[in-house]
């Protein structure tokens, strides 16, 4: 009967639904942006909030790519705000002739709109999504916008979501003559999960802005802390390797450079090797990180094979009989920044991140097959080191192959090759599936008894695992706990990993909240950026956060993850005489507690691991892992604040 009423209803329904044009809805002007922010700045968590920042910025630095634009100055104010001034040409305000309205209104109120759409405004543009500042102003309660231009000063206010508040009013005349825009914006808490920003966030991409512009200066001040920092880089992508290198150990102390221009293109690149046995290879387009490589990496590394195989022919180093050196040997403690800008940029893959501009790809490689053969020519002494390094890498390589192919055979002997230890959940559907690795057998224990069978599997880890930063590949794959975390994850290791064949689809590191904890923490978060890299890229590693205090509120046990929280609690329940109890250690929590506050779906916090810039997390396991202990202790009193840092 039921059924049959709601069959009824549905067909009742159809019959007087209309769907005429004057059914349509055209969302007008900023509209849009704000019913569904998602499609524009990505998510209105964090990531979309800095997005925000990132639109502002980028375009002064389009500025400064274009030869206009010497300083940007970055400012978090007290009140919650940001404002991005720089000293380049400042927006048009004069009237387009097209829309009847000036060219600050057309930035600041038109989505697409602005001068990188054709013109000879801008030769290349930065900005991923070409939404630019007009986003911004949908997004903001309040935005300002101040242009010195033609020896005036103007200014134009807008609030509640881009509503022009003034009209476009000149205020005096331009201090000191200076030319320049100034945006000031108040992100909408409506809008917004949280409208607070972080410093560290916008400073790391600051820097980088910084190297790719060499002599651009970027200066950040913020005004809740008093912080300040200034960046600027007369060698730019130079300095910007040399950086990267600083927490690692340098082949050799010059750093290759080399940059050619043509009519639609340009491209620099910058490279030095360290004693290292990993790849940091850093492809930008126009500015933008471009973490899934694309036309300009392939050119690079097609090309270096090339050119470091051809001068090892010429100078004796491999002999007739000798097979050439394949790409990876020649890679093998490379590190690299390869920089191009072009019109017109084309993005693909899954992040957008993946330059697919094929014209890019002949000029990068016709740049480092003349100019990288002239340089290795010109430096014998660097050039040997790479060539010998490369031949040492060579037969690594083959004794890594033997090595995997000895565990490929050990493993087909054990039949499904799944290790010992694992408890494996029911479930086989990847999706639902997580693998929590845990540290030590008497919390494994715990975690066993308090998981859901049908989906939660637990590896529990003995000790350390080896510091995959120090150990070739041959070496790594020998180590038990390597082993089991290989065979568990199922999809392979390192450039035979596919992130398609992972058999859970979140792998939560679950250890303990000491120094022992964060070490193992780090240990493994290198092995996966390291030999899984995908698994952290596409947002599969997760860290658990077991909660440091227990308190009681009546008869009620609660749980407060850190000691922030416990201050936040203490200062909404002042009176509150109960006492904390510090939690030691996951081996001392019962199975129960450890369920509930850790391992439930429904009350637990994870951590998402992530890899929004690859140059940065190489650069944090380098100094994490490395042999330098004053930069480890540098880096973690830094960033020891910073929630991204908390478990590494």
């Amino acid at each position: 009967m039921a059924m049959q009423a709601v069959v009824e209803e549905g067909s009742e329904r159809a019959r007087s639904a209309s769907y005429q044009a004057s059914d349509m809805t055209v969302l007008e002007g900023l509209e849009p942006v704000r019913k569904r922010p998602g499609m524009y700045i990505g998510s209105t968590g964090p990531t979309g909030l800095h997005h925000l920042v990132w639109e502002v910025v980028d375009n002064s630095v389009d500025e400064a790519m274009a030869g206009f634009c010497t300083r940007i100055d970055v400012t978090l104010t007290a009140d919650g705000g940001c404002r991005v001034a720089d000293d380049g040409r400042g927006i048009p305000t004069d009237v387009n002739p097209q829309q009847g309205i000036t060219g600050v209104e057309i930035a600041l109120t038109k989505l697409h709109g602005g001068g990188k759409f054709g013109g000879t405004g801008y030769k290349v543009s930065g900005g991923l999504h070409g939404v630019g500042v007009s986003v911004v102003n949908a997004l903001s309660r309040r935005l300002t916008v101040e242009v010195d231009r033609d020896g005036v000063h103007h200014r134009m206010e807008f609030a509640d979501g881009g509503q022009p508040q003034t009209e476009l009013e000149i205020t005096g005349p331009a201090p000191g003559g200076r030319t320049g825009t100034t945006v000031a914006f108040w992100p909408d808490s409506r809008i917004f999960d949280e409208v607070e920003f972080s410093s560290r966030v916008i400073v790391e991409r600051l820097q980088i802005y910084a190297f790719l512009n060499a002599g651009l200066e970027i200066r950040f001040v913020d005004e809740r802390s008093g912080e300040r920092e200034i960046y600027k880089y007369a060698g730019g992508i130079i300095d910007f390797v040399r950086h990267l290198n600083a927490s690692k150990e340098p082949l050799f102390k010059k750093v290759a450079y080399y940059k050619v221009a043509e009519e639609d293109g340009e491209v620099e690149v910058a490279l030095q090797y360290n004693t290292g046995y990993y790849e940091g290879l850093h492809g930008y387009a126009n500015g933008i990180s471009t973490i899934e490589g694309g036309t300009h990496v392939e050119g690079f590394r097609k090309s270096l094979t090339n050119a470091v195989n051809r001068y090892a022919r010429n100078n004796s180093f491999l002999k007739e009989k000798d097979e050439n050196l394949l790409g990876e040997d020649i890679r093998e403690g490379l590190t690299a920044i390869v920089a191009v800008k072009l019109r017109d940029p084309q993005f693909e893959g899954q992040t957008k991140a993946k330059l697919g501009n094929v014209p890019m790809r002949s000029l990068v490689e016709r740049a480092t097959n003349e100019k990288l053969a002239e340089w290795l020519e010109e430096n014998p002494t660097e050039a040997k080191a790479i060539v010998s390094k490369s031949i040492q890498a060579a037969r690594a390589r083959v004794a890594a192959r033997q090595a995997r192919e000895a565990t490929r055979r050990k493993s087909a002997l054990e039949g499904a090759g799944l290790p010992g230890k694992l408890t494996d959940c029911a479930s086989r559907n990847a999706h639902e599936s997580e693998l929590f690795i845990v540290e030590g057998d008497s919390a494994g224990g715990s975690a066993v008894r308090a998981r859901s069978p049908q989906t939660q599997a637990i590896l529990p880890i003995r000790g350390k695992i080896l510091n995959v930063e120090r150990a070739r590949i041959d070496k790594m794959l020998k180590n038990n706990e390597v082993q089991a975390l290989i065979a568990a994850i199922g999809a392979g290791l390192f450039e035979e990993f596919d992130v398609a064949k992972i058999r859970y689809g979140k792998v939560i590191i679950l250890a303990d909240a000491d120094v022992d904890g964060s070490h193992i923490r780090t240990l493994l978060l290198t092995f996966f950026f390291r030999q899984m890299r995908p698994l952290v890229e596409d947002g599969h590693v997760f860290v658990a956060q077991p909660p440091l205090f227990s308190t009681l509120v009546g008869k009620e046990k609660i749980y407060l993850k850190d000691e922030a929280h416990r201050q936040r609690f203490l200062a909404e329940h002042p009176n509150h005489k109960a006492e904390f109890n510090r939690l030691k250690g996951l081996g001392e929590m019962d199975w129960e507690e450890l369920g509930s506050t850790t391992m439930d779906a429904e009350k637990r916090t994870l951590l998402r691991v992530d890899v929004e810039q690859a140059a940065l997390a190489d650069e944090a396991c380098s100094i994490l892992m490395g042999d330098d202990v004053e930069a480890r202790k540098q880096f973690i009193t830094t960033n020891a604040g910073d929630v991204r840092f908390l478990d590494i």
